[in-house]
């Protein structure tokens, strides 16, 4: 996720502040994980610097100075062209889980790599049903469905090649040892 464009794209809907901003990608974006204050207010000052973005003005709102900032032309400009970048298919296996299984196959015995590929699956499993759930919940947003969905896709590819694997960790184990 590239945090800087995320909160460009939240002030192209008009000026916010950090707070605001947090409050704004938790919701918009309930399966990522949550941003820490820290990380809205480092890259607002990375965006500023940058000048993509620019203090709009103060809030106190009962609270302590709260900067607004806003869009600048340079930082609409530098969202429009992220947003045009088509995003390349990742061309490396990047996945814990596969290094996990290939770890297991060069230490241990092929029965071990089973064991882990079966718990594996079971915690997949277990995740797919929670989201599904979230799905059939009547309070869900089209937010938390449209991530559900997201992460049910990759849930479910990440379920194929661990039966795959299963099916096929005996020859993987002999291959890595011969």
């Amino acid at each position: 996720m590239s945090t800087p464009h995320v909160l460009l794209g939240l002030l192209a809907q008009g000026s916010r502040h950090g707070y605001e901003l947090k409050r704004a990608h938790d919701q918009r974006l309930p399966r990522a994980r949550p941003l820490a204050f820290g990380q809205v207010y480092a890259t607002l000052g990375r965006l500023q610097r940058d000048g993509l973005v620019a203090p709009a003005g103060q809030d106190r709102d009962g609270g302590p100075d709260r900067t607004t900032y806003a869009l600048t032309g340079a930082g609409r400009d530098a969202l429009d062209l992220w947003l045009a970048e088509v995003e390349p298919p990742l061309p490396y296996v990047t996945s814990t889980l596969f290094t996990k299984v290939l770890v297991a196959l060069l230490v241990a015995d092929a029965g071990r790599a089973r064991e882990y590929l079966v718990a594996q699956r079971r915690a997949h499993t277990a995740r797919l049903r929670e989201l599904t759930a979230v799905k059939t919940d009547p309070s869900a947003t089209l937010d938390d469905v449209v991530a559900a969905d997201f992460a049910i896709a990759h849930l479910d590819a990440d379920l194929r090649w661990l039966h795959t694997t299963l099916e096929r960790v005996a020859d993987w184990h002999r291959e890595v040892h011969s």
